[in-house]
């Protein structure tokens, strides 16, 4: 690496991708899923690039997942091929973009409401089928139908309409909630055997229940994002390693009001206010004993007591943050290097993508 094409030669705040980082991650979860004999259907929410979206497909991914339709079609107009919408896809407005992505794609969507599937099946009749799964509340307790019984009323509603197709059943459970998942899935399965009704896919997902896929054994697919960056909060669940964050931010020491005390130029702005249980606001990897104690919109405050080396003005430092997905939506490009050689920015293409 020549010192010109190092990383610490970047402005700050900027948000560095490590691609070695990322193309082990990839490998490494696609060969887990490939083992548990579940598909893969990576969430492309952590990234939201399709450079990256192609990695997982290559690997052997089967398409990806997608919240949001104008996310979706930034993945679509790139080229990818199989998108399902884990979100409930409500109001006349979204009806046209929607039939358009489904033109484009194979295209499936999820629906836990009877004035959802009824919203869908008059956008749709006359037009290409849409494929449409019922989502199921299996303890995660979000969205979703309560009882297998009410899922077997959605699947009759939507096999029932012309504009419609029944995909399945799908899932956001809560972590090590395989057990409750199988018997959410099975129970269901078994309704819709006995009404007639076919059930090609079962999707669960999440990464906080990625390295348990394998219990689910009724889940014929695994919906994951955060393994291909991981983050804070996966090292915390044991899923990975410091070493195994591709994301970080690398930020510049701003100021040093007292000795133990430092201000940093990435504030909410950077690293996002999520905590996800922790008490501070992301690990500085070359300061492991600091602690951002506090953000405001473009400072971060890090307590250094308990450092016996501590940063002076000037310093570049980089951060693991608590929660990588949200960090991607606040930057507009990242930095893409390999083992701290920067290679390009590129753009975070679905950035800000939220209808």
């Amino acid at each position: 690496m020549t010192e010109n094409n190092s990383i610490y030669n970047l402005s700050t705040p900027v948000v560095l991708i490590d691609e070695n980082i990322v193309d082990a991650n990839i490998k490494r979860v696609q060969s887990y899923l490939d083992q548990a004999g579940k598909k893969s259907r990576p969430h492309i929410k952590t990234h939201k690039i399709p450079r990256f979206a192609q990695k997982q497909l290559d690997a052997g991914a089967i398409g990806i997942t997608c919240q949001k339709i104008s996310e979706a079609q930034v993945f679509a107009d790139a080229g990818i091929k199989d998108i399902m919408l884990t979100f409930n896809i409500v109001g006349a407005e979204k009806m046209e973009p929607l039939r358009h992505l489904n033109e484009q794609v194979t295209l499936s969507v999820v629906a836990d409401s009877a004035a959802t599937i009824e919203g869908l099946a008059a956008a749709f009749d006359g037009h290409k089928p849409l494929t449409v799964l019922v989502e199921c509340d299996t303890g995660g307790g979000r969205c979703g139908v309560q009882s297998p019984a009410e899922a077997l009323a959605l699947a009759k509603k939507i096999d029932a309409a012309s504009g419609l197709t029944f995909g399945g059943l799908m899932t956001y459970p809560s972590p090590n909630g395989e057990d409750d998942v199988d018997l959410f899935f099975n129970q269901t399965k078994a309704l819709l055997d006995e009404a007639g009704i076919a059930c090609p896919v079962l999707s669960s997902g999440g990464s906080p229940s990625l390295f348990s896929a394998e219990k689910a054994k009724s889940a014929t697919e695994h919906r994951a994002g955060t393994y291909i960056y991981n983050d804070r909060s996966l090292v915390r669940a044991g899923h990975c390693t410091f070493d195994d964050c591709a994301m970080t931010i690398l930020a510049t020491v701003v100021s040093r009001p007292t000795d133990n005390r430092a201000v940093l130029d990435a504030g909410s702005k950077a690293l996002t206010s999520d905590l996800l249980g922790f008490s501070d606001f992301g690990y500085i990897v070359d300061y492991p004993e600091a602690v951002i104690s506090g953000l405001s919109e473009e400072h971060a405050v890090v307590d250094l007591s308990a450092c016996k080396d501590k940063p002076k003005v000037g310093d570049k430092i980089r951060i693991i943050p608590n929660h990588t997905c949200v960090v991607s939506n606040l930057m507009d490009q990242v930095a893409l290097h390999r083992n701290g050689e920067f290679i390009e920015m590129i753009d975070v293409a679905a950035r800000g993508r939220v209808w």
